[in-house]
């Protein structure tokens, strides 16, 4: 995958690199097929291994050469992949969010379980995997244990957040620590006191707390906080405990201060990076990963500084809600083809060049020694980002419905919500109600 070098990047390559769990479950109607660029090294007559994934995730005239197949590309498309799952002709590598996918796919027997490739692998060895990879596995109850179903390309944490030091200074205030993390509060704080406004209008966002999406940083906070949204056989969830209840009302809170991108007031940007660039949003919540858009820029990168996770309670903790990667279907036609694009992608010149490019954590720790520490601030970045994997969480995922649909009822409820000044207690079971419908029917579902 190339990655690009100037500091203008749209929204669409913001998913290409990211992974960011809204937009990749976003996509409609569809998959179109690309081009798949023969001529770069593929025999005629000879496999072709379909791969669905954003267009620019992967070089294919490159891929062709390495593994000597042709490379055809669907674009990602959740619709299309269902149809073709149902149907048993599935593409043969798909693009995937391990953080909350996995489980969802693997408890519908939909993966091929990769344990026996990787056993037997000279290039992905499992001693040299990071443990973000944990979220792709799945033993029927629980992430983090059973069977490797797939791998992440790289990471991040993504509660961590980055801000600008000219726009704390201008303001009068001193920077965040780059070890202990600030608390929800003072984050809150914070951000209404770097927030500038004009004739009524937000000019200047003092943070963006919406992150990869609404229900995944709320599990964050909960479980800060000590307790966790979903049950314990994931068959539930609940807003009204005390933990939970205290992430919805800081979040409603955020929402009615009207200091940042949220569900009742999107970005008209579409992402953070142009509003970050251009001055108008002192914090922003992205991992290590927007480090690869700052370094487009020089003179925002000189002003950019990361900082650990802000903590709801005293459980520290900093997930990953993402692990974007790939994964073979079960019924996937050339799985040794899969496997040798799996080798070169994860341990190739593909996984060399992600890991000097700041776009995320290697998820091989033999590549993270590459991670870029030329210039100061990718030092302070690298500094924070080893601190911070100390506190690397893995959030269990319920199988029993996707984040998009939960999402999805956190888009339609809090606008209205807010709006009417509704408590975060009425909040809290409108979103048990509509959530725990859509887990029943998954529950249905499996059976």
């Amino acid at each position: 995958m190339s990655v690009p070098t100037s500091g203008s990047l749209d929204r669409r390559r913001f998913l290409t690199l990211s992974g960011a769990a809204l937009g990749a479950t976003a996509l409609s109607g569809c998959a179109a097929s690309v081009d798949d660029g023969s001529g770069g090294g593929a025999k005629s007559g000879s496999t072709t291994l379909t791969v669905m994934c954003a267009k620019d995730d992967v070089d294919i005239k490159a891929a062709q050469k390495a593994l000597g197949v042709k490379i055809r590309i669907l674009e990602s498309d959740p619709t299309k992949l269902n149809a073709m799952l149902a149907s048993k002709t599935p593409p043969d590598v798909v693009r995937g969010l391990g953080a909350v996918e996995t489980p969802y796919f693997a408890a519908r027997k939909l993966m091929t379980d990769l344990d026996p490739y990787f056993a037997k692998s000279a290039v992905l060895k499992p001693a040299d995997l990071d443990p973000v990879n944990d979220l792709w596995r799945y033993d029927g109850a629980k992430q983090g244990a059973g069977p490797r179903y797939g791998m992440a390309k790289d990471y991040s944490q993504d509660q961590m957040f980055w801000y600008r030091t000219d726009l704390f200074e201008a303001a009068k205030l001193d920077l965040p620590s780059d070890t202990e993390p600030l608390s929800y509060d003072e984050w809150l704080d914070l951000g209404k006191r770097l927030t500038k406004r004009r004739l009524g209008k937000v000019k200047v966002y003092g943070l963006n707390a919406t992150g990869l999406g609404y229900f995944s940083q709320m599990m964050g906070m909960t479980a800060s906080a000590g307790g966790s949204l979903f049950a314990e056989d994931l068959a539930s969830l609940d807003f009204s405990s005390p933990e939970a209840l205290k992430a919805l009302q800081w979040y409603l809170d955020y929402t009615k201060a009207d200091i940042g991108p949220s569900v009742a007031n999107p970005n008209p940007d579409g992402w953070d990076w142009p509003t970050y660039q251009t001055g108008r949003m002192a914090m922003a919540t992205d991992g290590y990963w927007f480090g690869g858009a700052i370094a487009g820029d020089p003179k925002v990168a000189t002003v950019s500084h990361l900082a650990p996770a802000p903590q709801l309670g005293g459980n520290r903790v900093s997930p990953c809600f993402g692990a974007t990667g790939f994964w073979v279907p079960r019924d996937a036609k050339n799985k040794d083809a899969a496997w040798k694009f799996f080798e070169w992608f994860f341990g190739g010149a593909p996984a060399q060049g992600r890991a000097t490019s700041g776009w995320g954590i290697p998820t091989l720790t033999s590549l993270r020694a590459k991670m870029p520490q030329d210039k100061p601030y990718q030092k302070q970045a690298f500094k924070v980002q080893e601190q911070e994997l100390a506190h690397f969480s893995a959030l269990t995922f319920t199988p029993y419905a996707q984040m998009s649909a939960l999402d999805g009822v956190i888009s339609k409820v809090l606008p209205g919500a807010v709006k009417a000044g509704t408590s975060a207690g009425k909040v809290a079971d409108e979103l048990n109600k509509q959530m725990n419908d859509l887990i029943d029917q998954g529950k249905d579902v499996l059976g």
